[in-house]
């Protein structure tokens, strides 16, 4: 049986390990008030190094707001390495938008151009204070479904809990005494104004993603309920969509060099 506090430990000091080997000083990470990213960001801070937790709103949907600003200061209450910054990134999304008025960009685009946005702010602080950004994906998310934003919150240095289920992730919330708002809030990527859930953009709950990746790790002969065939539909539609994000960037090879 799992040790889910101990596990918690033996991550920190993965993350501990790779900063030191690397002449890492400072970790940066961004908060949405999800429980994924409340994981990663308390993980980081108990490795006792500087741990700049930022809150990047963009139009964001009040209680997503309220729950990364309440996360951010139970962590500065708690952790004296941790420093909590505020970068609204309104205006600047809206100035894109209205630069890229002409381009006919669709609503995912648009979408996925607030994970960049909050990308390329993670990068400039991290590359300010001799930093890494740390990811903040989940297993299903990165591996199975590829529920995230190329080169946006996929765009990262180490990936501290992208082994662990949804599941596994909540467990680990528990054993670091996550605030319960968190724990308790539905999934949400944060990238849209209606503040709308993960399942209800997939179409499946993380209970049954997780099912489904099992099912196609290990296929059963056990006959399968209407529910459960249409989960692996959604899966494996979502998995063969996005493994252009899960792959290595494909690359010519030069067949002769003289």
């Amino acid at each position: 049986m799992i040790d889910w506090s101990e596990l918690a430990d033996e991550i920190t000091a993965w993350i501990a390990d790779y900063a030191e080997s690397n002449g890492i000083s400072t970790l940066v990470i961004g908060v949405s008030g999800g429980i994924d990213s409340a994981v990663s960001s308390t993980l980081s801070a108990k490795t006792g190094l500087t741990t700049i937790v930022l809150n990047m709103p963009i139009h964001q949907d009040r209680k997503q707001n309220e729950l990364s600003n309440k996360h951010i200061s139970w962590l500065e209450s708690n952790f004296d390495n941790v420093e909590g910054r505020l970068v609204d990134l309104t205006g600047t999304y809206d100035r894109f938008t209205q630069e890229m008025n002409d381009n006919d960009l669709s609503p995912l685009a648009l979408a996925n151009s607030r994970a960049r946005l909050r990308m390329t702010t993670l990068y400039a602080i991290a590359g300010s204070t001799g930093g890494i950004v740390v990811g903040t994906g989940n297993k299903v998310e990165d591996f199975g479904v590829g529920f995230f934003t190329k080169y946006g919150d996929g765009g990262v240095d180490i990936s501290p809990i992208a082994d662990l289920m949804k599941s596994e992730v909540y467990e680990v919330a528990k054993a670091l005494d996550i605030i319960d708002e968190i724990q308790q809030a539905a999934p949400t990527d944060g990238l849209w104004n209606d503040g709308r859930t993960d399942e209800e953009q997939i179409g499946a709950t993380y209970t049954e993603l997780e099912w489904a990746m099992a099912h196609e790790n290990n296929p059963s002969e056990e006959d399968m309920t209407e529910r459960q065939h249409l989960v692996l539909e959604i899966y494996r539609g979502f998995n063969k969509a996005n493994s252009h994000k899960m792959n290595p960037i494909p690359i010519f090879e030069m067949k002769n060099r003289q």
